[in-house]
This record gives C-alpha cells, sequence and structure tokens, in this order.
C-alpha cells in the first residue's frame, strides 16, 4: 500500500504543473487573437468611447501580466469569473446548467460503444482468421473514419425524418421537463415517475448516443482483439481449456476477464474526453450541453466563460485520468515501480 500511496502522490503533483501550463496557454491564446471582446458585446457601429468604457469595466485594458494574476487569484478563491455577455451570470452556474446534458449524452454514448465495441472484439478474436473477423476489422476502421456529423446527418435522416422513431433535435420534448433535482433528465424522471418525461428523454437520447456510440465503438473493437488475442495465447487458457471448459466460457469468461485492464484505462480517457464536451454530435443534434455552450461562448469571445469551461475540463480530464490511473495501479502492482 505504501507504494501505491507514493505513486498516487506523484501523480497529483504531476498534474497540478500540467493545470498550470494548459490554464496559461489559453489565458495567452484568448487575448492574442484577432477581435475585441467590448466590439463584440456592444456591435461593430458602437461608439468608440462606449467600447474603451466596456473594456474599462471588464478588466480588458490592464496590462496583460495584471490580467493574468487577478485571473490566478480568482482561480485559488474558487471563483471562475462572470460572463462579460449573459447578464453577467456566474460561469459556475452554467457550466451547471449545462453539464449534465453532456453526462447524459456521455454515459448514453459509451455504453453503446462498450457494448458494441468490447463484444465485437472479443468475437473478432475468437473468430481470428475468419469471414467474421475481417469483417469486424473492417467495421472497426470504418466507423472510427465516419465523419460524426456525417453519420449524425444520416440517422437523422432515416429515423427522424423518413421513419419518425426519434427526434432529430433537443433533450426533450416541449413542456415534458421533470421536476429539478440533479439536471439529469432520466434519472430526475425516474426520481418523480414521471414516466411521460422519460420516455421523452429517452427518445431525444437515442440518436446522439447511438452517433457517438458508434463511431467510439471502432476504439474498442480493436483495442479489444488486440489484448484478446494476447491474452488467448496464455498458459492459464491453455490449462483452462484442457480442463474440458467449453470455448465460450474459456474466451468470455476467463479471457476478456483479463484482457479488460488496458480496455478500462480506455474507457476511463475516453469517458473523461467526452465529458469534456463531444462538440460535433452536440452541434449536430442542438443538444444543450457543454460542447455547444464552449462554442458559442468562443464566438462571442466570452473570455470568462472559455476560461471557466476550460478550467472545468481540465480538472475533469485530470481527475479521471488520475482515477483511473489509480485502479489500474490497484489492479496491476507493476505500473506503481
Amino acid at each position: 500500500m505504501g507504494s501505491l500511496r507514493a505513486y498516487i502522490i506523484t501523480r497529483v503533483l504531476l498534474t497540478i504543473p500540467m493545470l498550470l501550463i494548459l490554464l496559461t496557454v489559453v489565458f495567452i491564446v484568448l487575448r492574442v487573437m484577432p477581435g475585441d471582446p467590448a466590439a463584440a458585446i456592444l456591435g461593430a457601429h458602437a461608439p468608440q468611447k462606449q467600447i474603451e468604457l466596456l473594456r474599462e469595466q471588464l478588466g480588458l485594458n490592464k496590462p496583460l501580466i495584471v490580467q493574468y494574476f487577478d485571473y490566478l487569484s480568482q482561480l485559488v478563491r474558487g471563483d471562475l469569473g462572470r460572463s462579460m455577455i449573459w447578464g453577467k451570470r456566474p460561469v459556475k452556474v452554467e457550466i451547471a446548467e449545462h453539464f449534465p446534458a453532456t453526462v447524459e449524452l456521455t454515459i448514453g454514448g459509451m455504453l453503446v460503444a462498450i457494448v458494441i465495441g468490447v463484444f465485437t472484439g472479443a468475437y473478432a478474436a475468437h473468430k481470428r482468421k475468419s469471414i467474421a473477423d475481417y469483417g469486424l476489422r473492417l467495421y472497426s476502421i470504418i466507423v472510427y473514419s465516419i465523419p460524426i456529423f456525417w453519420l449524425g446527418m444520416i440517422l437523422q435522416l432515416i429515423f427522424g425524418v423518413y421513419l419518425r422513431w426519434f427526434p432529430v433535435a433537443g433533450r426533450i420534448g416541449v413542456k415534458m421537463k421533470p421536476e429539478h433535482i440533479t439536471g439529469l433528465y432520466i434519472l430526475d424522471s425516474l426520481i418523480t415517475r414521471n414516466w411521460s418525461s422519460l420516455l421523452s428523454a429517452l427518445k431525444h437520447l437515442a440518436l446522439p448516443s447511438i452517433t457517438l456510440g458508434l463511431v467510439l465503438s471502432g476504439i474498442f473493437t480493436r483495442l479489444t482483439r488486440a489484448n484478446m488475442l494476447e491474452v488467448l495465447q496464455q498458459d492459464y487458457i491453455k490449462a483452462a481449456r484442457a480442463r474440458g471448459l467449453s470455448e465460450r466460457v474459456v474466451v468470455y469468461k476467463h479471457a476478456l476477464k483479463n484482457a479488460f485492464i488496458p480496455i478500462l484505462t480506455m474507457m476511463g480517457l475516453q469517458f473523461a474526453l467526452l465529458l469534456a464536451g463531444a462538440v460535433l454530435t452536440e452541434t449536430t443534434f442542438s443538444w444543450p450541453g457543454m460542447g455547444r455552450f464552449l462554442v458559442e461562448r468562443i464566438e462571442y469571445r466570452d473570455f470568462p466563460s472559455v476560461q471557466g469551461a476550460v478550467v472545468f475540463f481540465a480538472l475533469l480530464v485530470a481527475g479521471v485520468s488520475l482515477l483511473v490511473d489509480i485502479i489500474y495501479a490497484y489492479l496491476d502492482p507493476r505500473i506503481r515501480y
């Protein structure tokens, strides 16, 4: 346990400078980009005096180094700032409003990706060098290469416009929102037993989740197959076969379980990245999550909102990555040394 504790402390200490570098880069890039947030807020035809006054109110007329340390001091106090545009609302409040939508989409997409990817990868390894193996390997390449917005629009056209099975945009039907408890519509609907809202939320979630999950499943198909082929060559697998266990039990119980550690790492990293905003999927389906929120605020040059979202994403990805590393180190003691 001592080595695991030392490993965790080392990972946490390495995370701090990484976050600081990221925040510094984002801060500088936003301020060297062409365009003036004050002019964007007031409009192209606003008098120069009004623009200068607004710049002073927003603190944009201060030297860059002063703005930077002001920003860091805010972060230390847990203050992500206030939006320059939307009524100067706290960025934390806006993130809290948009993040649950991204969580729902991420969970839905990851479930689709894991179910399809892991089992197709295991089956491809089981049927190595068969037509099924070659077909599934081709599938993994194709789905991962497809532009996600194109796949989303095709699914919208088929299942939303032609068949009318699912809605093509939004997160829930009009006037169908359940009582706000967690901000996760599916969970809130279950808690309040609002079955009509639950059905509407599931229907709206279906197409974006399938779109995201299909593209990601290609990664898990190839990764699972590669790890399964390695595990199937191990001595304990040969011993299990020698004991007369069925091939299905050997492959899907013993081999898949032991091939799961690197797959778990990829799941954690992909989950963290998706929580940081599945931008193209959210844009295609008008999904009101963090990805769409960030793109919108970049267009308006809303510095505090963009910086706050990036800080939130950085902490989220770093936290999930750290958690995955700890689980990995716990399952495989060789990682700690």
